[in-house]
Formats: C-alpha cells, sequence, structure tokens
C-alpha cells in the first residue's frame, strides 16, 4: 500500500499537515508541551530559518508522515525530531521509510551526527533506532523535552 509513498522537502502549503499530524501524535501518546506547541505552530520559523529540514512523506497526493531536523546548538550536527505518522497508517512501514531517508540524507549532507530524544515507553521506535544504528547516550539534566528519558546519537563519521 505504501509503495506510491513519496519523500518530499518542506513547503509552506503542508504546515498544516506538519502541526496536525504531531500533536495527534503527542497527544496520544504523551502531551503538547510549550516548546512543541511553539515549534509546530510556525514550522518555518523555529526550523527552516534556522537551518534545519522538515521532510513529509506523500501518499496519494496527502500529507501521511513527517520528520525535521533541526540544528543542534551547542556542536554540529542535527536534532531528528517531529517524526509522525497518520494514525490509520501506523504499522505500514512509513515511519521506517522516514528513518531510512533522513539518515541518507543526513549521509549525502555530511551532517557530523543525529542525536535524537525519545522515550522508552516507545518499544517499537527505540527498537528500531538501535537497529538501523543509534546508540543511547547519557541524557542531560535539562532535556529539552519532559517526556523523554532516553538520548540516542548516530554518529555518521564513524
Amino acid at each position: 500500500m505504501t509503495s506510491n509513498l513519496e519523500i518530499i522537502p518542506f513547503d509552506n502549503t503542508y504546515s498544516k499537515d506538519f502541526y496536525v499530524l504531531n500533536r495527534e501524535w503527542l497527544e496520544t501518546y504523551f502531551y503538547v508541551e510549550p516548546f512543541d506547541e511553539a515549534v509546530l505552530s510556525n514550522p518555518k520559523a523555529h526550523i527552516i530559518d534556522k537551518g534545519g529540514f522538515i521532510f513529509f512523506a506523500k501518499l496519494d497526493h496527502q500529507i501521511v508522515g513527517t520528520y525535521a531536523f533541526m540544528p543542534l546548538k551547542d556542536q554540529p550536527g542535527f536534532e531528528l525530531t517531529k517524526m509522525a505518522v497518520s494514525p490509520n497508517l501506523r504499522g505500514q512501514k512509513i515511519g521506517q521509510q522516514l528513518l531510512t531517508h533522513s539518515l541518507d540524507f543526513a549521509k549525502t549532507n555530511h551532517f557530523p551526527k543525529l542525536l535524537l530524544y525519545s522515550s522508552t515507553k516507545l518499544e517499537n521506535a527505540i527498537h528500531l533506532y538501535r537497529k538501523i544504528g543509534f546508540k543511547e547516550v547519557s541524557l542531560e539534566t535539562e532535556s529539552p523535552y519532559k517526556r523523554s528519558d532516553i538520548k540516542m546519537e548516530f554518529d555518521l563519521q564513524a
């Protein structure tokens, strides 16, 4: 069913999809933190204009998934963040395709490393991150997300 899936770069036309997909995911598993609301409400200002990237999974002319890269503030690299898939299409490997795309894009653009923050509550996601090469690193006490209890890194220079 996802053979017609196309992963496309940011277009402001899809900002509402970015908001809706991420908000639904956050409300299903956690809650929307103030930082989330700010970023989701204006992804161009908070991600694109700061040197980041957003991609969308498009299936039959409909946006069904998304993810973003936000530049790290204190070191070279990017945070892989805001990955979400439409609830009715979860389990169809769209998230896996987005993750593969993210690694390919990061390698092609010579990102030194990727970081992500997650929750061990999301067992399938953590398993997938480990399977493709993310390694757990220590989580700072002032994590940007209250829901995070795990931080992972993918060293693209190794």
